[in-house]
């Protein structure tokens, strides 16, 4: 079976302003969190997925818009990411009372997510 993407999220430095942005040209809702230092988008579509945005915080968090995949053991698909010449570059997180998440980067680079939901 395979395993779809479930999650998007756009990292910003200015995520209010971002917020304002897709609100005001998608209609979408924006829920902002501010303990989490996150805002939750519902886009309101069907058979869509919904996302977020958020400063990323310093370290490593390439690039500016990540998708993340539904997978249901972090720890089995981080080792089949480096079997398969990827490589780990934020550890398995704990996103508390919703799931778990970590960053990977492709072999070309490209960094993407996992998610695995409680």
């Amino acid at each position: 079976m395979g395993r779809p993407v479930v999650h998007w999220e756009l990292w910003s430095e200015n995520p209010e302003k971002v917020s304002e942005f897709y609100e005001a040209v998608f209609d979408w809702k924006i829920n902002h969190i501010p303990e989490m230092n996150y805002r939750a988008v519902d886009t309101g579509g069907e058979g869509g997925i919904n996302g977020g945005i958020m400063t990323p915080q310093k370290g490593p968090w390439p690039g500016n818009l990540a998708f993340y995949i539904d997978v249901d053991d972090l720890d089995a698909h981080s080792e089949k990411i480096r079997a398969a010449g990827g490589k780990i570059v934020v550890d398995k997180m704990e996103v508390p009372g919703v799931g778990q998440l970590s960053l990977f980067e492709d072999p070309d680079g490209r960094v993407l997510g996992m998610w695995k939901r409680e």
